[in-house]
């Protein structure tokens, strides 16, 4: 009786037992849980904000980098272009066949002078006997010739005297109006006929400038879309050969040259070529004389009729070239090279380096012979078919 009642006792014992277990199980398990789920959290927290900033710390700054880059760049390239484009387009408008602004740029010199004095004349001076003199002075030192001078004070003369002229400065519209009068007389632009090849002589007497004149004549008539062919005919001298075969590498153009060898054969064979290739004009070089040197102009009117047997219209044009600076000496030389040759007409270089530009009319005055062209610089478009209004005006303002 008292084991089975011992036995009942101890199952009753036995269930305490069973909490004690269970209790211990749901401590251990309780803390672990929250401990792992809250390592996780904190270690993923702070990753995630971390690289989101990173990116956008590193896009932000890039993109308005980049952009005013780019705007810096294309703003000032592009009215840096334009700009260049309009002042190279402006001087190119005159060309070769205007004188414009690139004549009174050529004979600053010589209106420089002439206005100095003119302004002391016109302004501070009373038109009496005394005012004549001194005109007659200024226009002496412009090289304008005696005969020239004479006639144009004449001329205002008769004009002060016809409508009683009191004003000095009315006296400077009627001296430039009569000095173009003069210089028109020799205003004839040169005429390339159909007589092909319109064979051209270039005369003159040494250091004119003739070679070079003829590089910038070809670049004229290929403007004019003219075939022109140079003959070396100067053999005397070897660098004037050298000089014409580099102006003809630069213009694309033929040059017929012989080292020593005769002239005369050489410009023949020149234009002999020039009529089978149809080539519309041939520049014939010759050696720089002296006038006073009576066998080298005898030897040039041999070149003159050697051309005309090889070409019976040619030479169409004997053109003369004049250094400005030599002055009235320029007089002496048309007069001799014309009794030899019948100069047809005259191209007048180097106007920019002198004062006396005024040598222009004393030729129209003395001896009135076609001036086609004027030189008026060294670059290639530094020769204009002269103007007698232009002219004028860029040598008295």
């Amino acid at each position: 009786m008292f084991d089975f009642l011992k036995k009942i006792i101890q199952k009753k014992d036995k269930p305490p037992q069973k909490p004690k277990k269970v209790q211990a199980k749901v401590k251990k398990s309780a803390p672990q849980k929250p401990k792992k789920v809250q390592a996780k959290v904190k270690k993923s927290a702070p990753q995630k904000p971390k690289k989101v900033q990173a990116k956008v710390k590193k896009s932000a700054p890039q993109k308005p980098k980049k952009v005013q880059a780019k705007v810096k760049k294309s703003a000032p390239q592009k009215p840096k272009k334009v700009q260049a484009k309009v002042k190279k387009s402006a001087p190119q408008k005159p060309g070769f066949f205007g004188l414009g602004e690139k004549l009174k740029e050529g004979l600053t010199k010589t209106r420089e002078t002439l206005n100095a004095q003119f302004t002391d004349l016109f302004f501070n001076k009373k038109i009496d006997d005394s005012f004549y003199d001194e005109l007659e002075m200024i226009l002496l030192t412009a090289d304008v010739g005696i005969s020239a001078t004479t006639m144009l004070i004449e001329e205002i003369k008769e004009k002060v005297k016809e409508d009683k002229i009191t004003d000095p400065l009315e006296l400077k519209k009627i001296l430039k109006s009569r000095l173009v009068k003069l210089l028109k007389k020799i205003e004839h632009p040169l005429n390339i006929d159909n007589s092909s090849p319109f064979v051209m002589m270039i005369v003159g007497v040494n250091g004119a400038g003739k070679t070079t004149t003829i590089g910038k004549l070809t670049k004229i008539f290929q403007l004019q879309n003219k075939k022109v062919l140079i003959a070396a005919g100067d053999t005397f001298r070897a660098a004037a050969i050298e000089q014409l075969t580099v102006w003809g590498e630069r213009s694309n153009t033929q040059v017929i040259a012989q080292q020593n060898g005769d002239p005369s054969a050489v410009i023949f064979d020149a234009v002999n070529s020039a009529k089978s290739k149809n080539i519309d004009i041939v520049l014939a070089d010759t050696a720089g004389r002296l006038p006073t040197q009576k066998n080298l102009i005898d030897e040039i009117t041999k070149i003159k009729r050697v051309i005309t047997k090889c070409h019976s219209d040619a030479p169409q044009e004997v053109m003369l070239v004049i250094d400005a600076n030599t002055g009235q000496n320029a007089i002496s030389q048309l007069k001799i090279f014309n009794e030899a040759l019948n100069v047809t007409g005259l191209i007048i270089t180097k106007l920019d380096g002198t004062a006396k530009g005024g040598i222009v009319a004393a030729i129209a005055k003395d001896q009135p012979t076609p001036l086609r062209f004027v030189g008026v610089g060294e670059n290639i478009d530094d020769l204009k078919i002269f103007n007698a209004e232009d002219y004028v005006e860029g040598m008295i303002e």
